[in-house]
């Protein structure tokens, strides 16, 4: 049903689909419609125009009439090059995952014939094949998907390699699985896609394969009819009588254009990437559609979030990730914001930044100043230009953002020139000073290292060299150290903070760990279902915490040496937030909660430097604030 839904929002796969519905629904009856014999000859209305009596699309040179010959003909093509599709699919497929799963040896003497397959004009291939066979149909089919099998099995292959040493494969061999069993188990149910993918795109080729070669009298023999044939047999009168031609012809335009069409809709739609989001490409900058007035500017900090709203459209649903979030960051100052997985955190950063993918994110009310400048709705090419210059990001994952084929240095050369001009010696000497001061050793060797040959805690240097290349004013780093061990988290964050405060810097650090904000944050702001439900001085919140939720994460985390304690949870799950509940969205989960909590909207109270979102804190926050 997904796959349905995903397909249908392609307006141009659905109309191609349609179209194909229709000319397999006419292909499949046929032999039951009130035609006149395909192969019966009538000399004497040979070449009857179209709409003439008894001829609804006129007649051949021999006097056949057009519109059986076309639906059989149509029918034949269509099952033809169907046939041809799944025989090579079958073939290349089994070929690819043999040789990929196996690999060594067998691979090399497979693939080696493969390629000797491929060096070959696949339409001189085809010809050679259908000359030894002898002209015929079947003789045709055979060629057509002999020529195609080098495609699915090279293309199989690679997906295959990619699996053949991943973890769940490595469990299934030491499980006692046999060979036979993890390819049927474990990798054909992961390479089906994409054979379905690539029938899906090639069988209007091979349509215009089999089509090419009856064309030229190799394929379909007379009195059979197929596409190819007819407009064999018509090119004698192209001149003096077209509609012989065009009939075919425009069959063959209808049935290929529908098939190209549905095929990349299926490839879309299959895409387990593109399930979240529409079926286009996302948009360099967050797509901005604000629902209200901009917020006036309260002049509080370097950097200050109003009312920030981000929504994820997706078909009929709108995901509310972002509900008007209001925070603020002073220079020299680090604001944690923290929060269980999917409470908007990172949300909230990369709509500062725009880098919410659009479709289907869309900002849709609030602003984003940097030293009053709303970066919200700004020209592309000013936004580009605040981006890594008075905003920069760290990403949680290195390995993915750096350019694997690119060396570190040449990244950090690249991050500089996209805001000034710098030529290769002065960039060398920089990409050095921007290695050191982020304590990496060596650092004129490693510049001329690649992302693969650095560790996952000398890749997070990197990235958070990157983010320091332009000289920011804020940074906004996005759970940088969740990926690294304990003891290089420590170096990371005592990197950031040794930073922030020689250079200054604004940091807002996303997490879920309260370890790490007791650590380097001043300040921290708790979010739940894409809202702030408390914030104030990092210290004051560990101690008295306001919100019942603050309180049940703070609950949750091991204490060392404490003795034996239970460790808590929290029950059930954060609600989904494209139908979140009337009231506080977390009274489902709180022991506290009453009827009217439930009820209306829930302000954010405060007192001094503290403020909550809730009736019944743990701690009031007045007395909190003192």
């Amino acid at each position: 049903m997904k796959f349905l839904t995903l397909l249908a929002r392609n307006r141009l796969a659905l109309g191609g689909g349609v179209v194909m519905a229709l000319v397999v629904l006419l292909a499949l009856v046929t032999p039951i419609l009130p035609l006149a014999d395909p192969d019966v000859t009538d000399t004497a209305r040979r070449f009857l125009p179209p709409f003439s009596e008894g001829a609804l699309l006129g007649t051949d040179h021999l006097g056949r009439d057009l519109l059986s010959r076309l639906l059989w003909g149509t029918r034949l093509s269509l099952a033809v090059g169907f046939a041809a599709a799944i025989s090579a699919a079958t073939i290349g497929a089994a070929i690819g995952i043999v040789a990929g799963y196996f690999g060594g040896w067998l691979d090399n003497v497979v693939m080696r014939g493969v390629d000797m397959l491929m060096a070959f004009p696949y339409i001189l291939l085809a010809l050679a094949i259908v000359a030894a066979l002898g002209p015929g149909l079947m003789n045709a089919l055979i060629a057509v998907a002999a020529v195609n099998v080098p495609f699915f099995a090279r293309n199989i292959r690679g997906i295959t390699v990619g699996l053949a040493h991943r973890e769940f494969v490595d469990a299934a061999r030491l499980s006692g699985l046999s060979d036979t069993r993890i390819i049927l188990s474990e990798v054909l149910p992961n390479v089906v896609p994409v054979i379905v993918i690539a029938m899906s795109t090639t069988v209007g080729w091979m349509i215009l394969e089999t089509a090419g070669l009856s064309f030229l009298g190799l394929g379909s023999q007379p009195p059979q009819a197929d596409l190819g044939s007819m407009l064999g047999e018509a090119r004698a009168a192209l001149i003096s009588h077209p509609h012989t031609s065009i009939v075919p012809g425009a069959m063959i335009l209808i049935v290929v254009m529908s098939i190209n069409l549905l095929g990349d809709g299926v490839r879309d739609a299959l895409d387990p990437r593109l399930k979240s989001g529409a079926l286009s490409r996302p948009r360099a900058a967050t797509l901005v559609e604000r629902k209200g007035p901009v917020p006036a500017s309260e002049g509080r900090g370097l950097l200050e979030v109003q009312d920030l709203r981000t929504e994820f459209h997706v078909g009929p649903r709108t995901y509310r990730a972002v509900g008007g979030v209001s925070l603020h960051v002073e220079q020299g100052e680090c604001l944690g914001i923290i929060g269980e997985s999917g409470s908007g955190k990172s949300v909230t950063a990369l709509s500062v930044m725009g880098l919410v993918a659009s479709p289907p994110g869309v900002i849709t009310g609030g602003a984003v100043r940097v030293e009053g400048e709303d970066m919200i709705g700004t020209p592309y090419r000013r936004l580009r230009d605040l981006r890594g210059r008075k905003v920069a990001y760290i990403f949680q994952d290195p390995l993915a953002t750096l350019h694997p084929l690119y060396r570190v240095g040449d990244q950090l050369v690249e991050a500089i020139r996209a805001h000034r001009p710098i030529g290769r010696a002065e960039g060398r000497a920089k990409a050095i000073e921007l290695l050191e001061a982020v304590r990496i050793p060596n650092a004129a060797k490693r510049i001329s290292d690649y992302p693969h040959e650095l560790s996952g805690g000398m890749r997070q240097r990197i990235g958070i060299a990157m983010a320091l290349a332009n000289d920011p004013d804020v940074i906004i780093a996005d759970e940088p150290t969740t990926a690294l061990d304990v003891t290089v988290q420590a170096q990371i964050l005592s990197l950031l903070d040794d930073l922030r405060r020689s250079r200054g810097l604004a940091i807002v650090f996303i997490t879920h760990d309260f370890g790490v904000v007791a650590q380097l944050c001043d300040r921290v702001a708790v979010m739940y279902a894409g809202r702030i439900v408390e914030e104030g001085p990092t210290a004051s919140i560990l101690e008295t915490p306001c919100h019942p939720y603050t309180a049940r994460l703070m609950a949750c985390v091991p204490e060392l040496g404490e003795g034996r304690r239970r460790l808590e949870a929290i029950p059930g799950l954060p609600p989904a937030v494209d139908k979140l509940p009337p009231g506080c969205a977390f009274a489902d989960r709180c022991a506290k909660a009453r009827a009217e909590c439930r009820q209306g909207e829930i302000a954010l109270s405060r007192a001094g430097p503290r403020a909550v979102r809730c009736l019944y804190p743990e701690t009031p926050v007045m007395e909190a604030a003192q």
